[in-house]
This record gives C-alpha cells, structure tokens and sequence, in this order.
C-alpha cells in the first residue's frame, strides 16, 4: 500500500484537488487498491472547534467540471506523527515544505513538492489569491501523472 498525503496551508483548495485527481487517476487505471491518498494542512486557519471547513467551492466547481467528486472532505491538521504513516507527503510550495519540516521535525526524504515529480521546480499558485482554479487544476493533473508514472519506472506500482 502506497501511502500519499498531500499538503497546502489550509486544506481547502490545492491539497483536496491533488488528493481527489490523483484518485480519480488511480481508479480509472484500476490500481487504486495499492493506493492510501489524503491531504492535510499546515494551518488551523480553515479548523474551527476541531471541524474543518469543505473544500473551497471554486475548487470543487473545477474538479466537478472534470467528473471529480469531493463530497464530504473537510480541512484536517497535519501531525508530527504523519511523517511516519504516510510514504509521501507532497506540498505545493516552497512555504509549504518549510512548515511541513517544522511541523514533523524532518527534512527532505520523503517531503517534495508536487511539480518536482514533473521535472519543474515552481509551486502550485494557490487559487485562493489568483483565481485561476483552472490553472491549478492543470498544474496538479501534470504533478498528479507525473508522481504515478514516478512510482511506475520506481516499481512501487503492481500493474495489471
């Protein structure tokens, strides 16, 4: 079981997409068995009284405009503890990587961004501030098929 937990500041916009893409991906190739795949983030800013908010409704818009379902996910906390349990965590930008490393209190290994998976160095833009969800869709579709076909060539994929 390949186990993937993608991470943004709040959990509301690029960290549910990459979580409900890269699911979708997985399951329309019939391998999502292997798969373990959830986001979190590294603020509380979209937590309140321990209930998180859904994902942002631009955000879910454009994953429903690609037959993408998010219904019932709501904002989690990452923990120190997650470093351990999951074999990726994958941020979308450079401010996420620092505060994923100060949250578990790791570095590097097993933390990367998501465009690293597609030989590009940039961040995911955050919706939240340009607007532009079709923008991140697409970015985060590219690291999505990236990191699968990363996992194929790595063998860490059964196919059928």
């Amino acid at each position: 079981m390949i186990k993937i937990l993608f991470i943004c500041h709040g959990n509301i916009c690029r960290s549910p997409m990459a979580e409900f893409i890269l699911k979708d991906l997985v399951k329309k190739q019939g391998i999502s068995d292997q798969f373990e795949i959830a986001s979190a983030a590294t603020s509380t800013e979209e937590i309140w009284n321990g209930i998180g908010n859904p994902v942002y409704p631009p955000a879910r818009q454009e994953l429903t405009k690609h037959g993408i379902d998010c219904t019932g996910k709501q904002a989690t906390q990452l923990k120190k503890e997650d470093y351990d349990y999951y074999d990726y965590l994958i941020g979308m930008d450079t401010r996420n990587i620092r505060n994923i490393e100060n949250i578990t209190g790791h570095r590097g290994g097993k933390i990367n961004m998501l465009l690293e998976y597609a030989g590009r160095k940039e961040s995911i833009s955050d919706p939240w501030y340009s607007s532009r969800f079709d923008i991140t869709y697409q970015d985060v579709t590219e690291g999505c098929q990236a990191l699968l076909e990363y996992l194929k060539k790595e063998k860490k994929i059964i196919s059928y």
